[in-house]
């Protein structure tokens, strides 16, 4: 770590560090879905009061990845198939505009970002084809990501990269254990990084709806019910 970022953490708000700790934890399974979280434990464990982790699980919830209970407390939200099927129709509606906007507004360099990750990852895929850990958690990009700010919305932004990414991450997640889903998706990505290069929002729109209506199915057919 840079001096600069030792810097930057030093002053962050202690609320802000529990909260990306406490997010970090529920998409790693460390708090699996369902788990009631303990304000002791966790305040024991972070090392923080109560009012900081209390702050930060009101914004979890606030973005859909904690729930609370009357007289049950806060607890992991657990994804049933219907809470999947509304997440993804929205992205799909969302997302496609995004893709659809940043073909008309992205730049020749966040093209080549977008390129250069993808040989990497197909690189990662070649080097270790039956670990589906190599793709997708140790990519240096989020296609998602940054096709949603290359759109320049700062409203598409804000919703699909900071209000409900960690849900939307949570989701996604359960696609990253299955080796098939992994590469359908990278074959996905190429189209939809090519019609955004090719400057052509119709086609750019359709791939990534195609994508994740895809990936929707995925995760239906796959639940454990």
């Amino acid at each position: 770590m840079s001096a600069k970022e030792d810097f930057d953490r030093e002053w962050e708000p202690v609320s802000d560090n529990v909260l990306a700790r406490l997010r970090d934890a529920i998409l790693e399974g460390e708090i699996p879905p369902g788990a009631k979280i303990s304000e002791p434990e966790m305040s024991r464990k972070f090392g923080v009061s109560r009012a900081p982790l209390r702050e930060a699980i009101r914004r979890l919830e606030e973005r859909s990845l904690v729930t609370r209970i009357p007289r049950q407390g806060a607890r992991v939200v657990v994804l049933d198939a219907k809470k999947v099927n509304d997440i993804f129709q929205l992205r799909e509606a969302i997302e496609g505009m995004a893709a659809r906007e940043a073909a008309l507004r992205i730049t020749q360099p966040e093209i080549d970002q977008l390129r250069e990750a993808l040989e990497r990852q197909w690189l990662a895929r070649q080097a270790m084809p039956d670990d589906p850990a190599t793709s997708f958690p140790n990519l240096d990009i989020d296609y998602h990501s940054a096709i949603v700010r290359a759109s320049r919305n700062e409203f598409l932004i804000k919703f699909l990269s900071e209000d409900y990414h960690g849900l939307i991450d949570l989701c996604r997640r359960q696609q990253r254990r299955r080796p098939q889903r992994t590469e359908r998706s990278m074959h996905e990505h190429q189209r939809i990084v090519d019609a955004i290069a090719d400057r052509d929002p119709e086609m750019a729109e359709l791939t990534m709806r195609r994508h994740i209506a895809r990936a929707r199915q995925d995760i239906l057919d796959n639940m454990t019910m």
